[in-house]
């Protein structure tokens, strides 16, 4: 066992010793292909983006209850709001990888408390919910409030609303894999940043949004971007998706 560690150390010293002594010109540690595709930004949309809702129309989304039904939210001046009791929306497209932008206002007129104030959802593959709530000293569970992973974590740290009342949620999302027997392989992640605050870091996705009880874990493969019918006339901007 002495010799044989011995061989190896001295293997392993005269490697070193030999790359020590390789001589390195610039050029020999830089590479040119292949070049990344050039992404350009037309009103702080980028070019290779899938744009959900610009202010125009619904025609990216359907009811999340019947999907041969168009969505049931109202349009108004290129504001997208909850109509309440209508149901969940939902995209036409589904997703695995992704970077989402969704800039969201809680309801002019304040009405109830905790969970029952500006409350919405962005459920990340349809099943993963990032918290949207009144969070304008709106006292709640932690994992519960704006920006949290519903039920499972809160935000790093509480941010408010801009001058102009609107949030904003760029949204960073590493979907779970499994294999073909419907094993997991890798929980999902998410980061996030809040009116350009990081909230969320990296954080792991325990299983599915779970309003009683502990998330579950179920195989799935690409799904839909959902925003929540809470009962609360919630509105939406300038929602886009990058593949990623």
């Amino acid at each position: 066992m002495h010799i044989q560690f011995g061989s190896t150390l001295l293997l392993l010293t005269l490697s070193l010793s030999s790359m020590a002594q390789t001589k390195f010109k610039p050029e020999d540690t830089e590479f040119y292909a292949p070049k990344p595709p050039v992404v350009t930004l037309k009103n702080q949309v980028p070019s290779d983006a899938i744009v959900l809702f610009d202010g125009t129309d619904l025609d990216q989304w359907v009811s999340r209850n019947n999907p041969e039904q168009a969505a049931a939210w109202t349009v108004e001046n290129n504001i997208l709001k909850v109509k309440p009791k209508t149901g969940d929306i939902q995209t036409k497209q589904v997703f695995e990888d992704f970077q989402l932008h969704v800039e969201w206002k809680s309801p002019e007129i304040i009405k109830g408390e905790g969970q029952g104030r500006g409350n919405s959802g962005i459920f990340l593959q349809g099943r993963y919910e990032v918290q949207v709530l009144d969070n304008d000293d709106n006292p709640t569970y932690v994992n519960g409030q704006a920006g949290s992973i519903y039920k499972q974590r809160p935000p790093l740290v509480e941010v408010r609303a801009t001058d102009d009342k609107w949030h904003r949620y760029d949204i960073v999302y590493k979907a779970p894999r499994f294999n073909k027997d419907g094993m997991l392989i890798s929980k999902g992640s998410v980061t996030i940043l809040h009116n350009g605050v990081l909230i969320q870091n990296n954080t792991q996705i325990e299983g599915t949004t779970e309003y009683i009880g502990l998330p579950k874990m179920e195989a799935h493969g690409a799904g839909p971007i959902i925003l929540q019918d809470h009962n609360n006339p919630v509105s939406f901007r300038n929602i886009w998706i990058r593949p990623l």
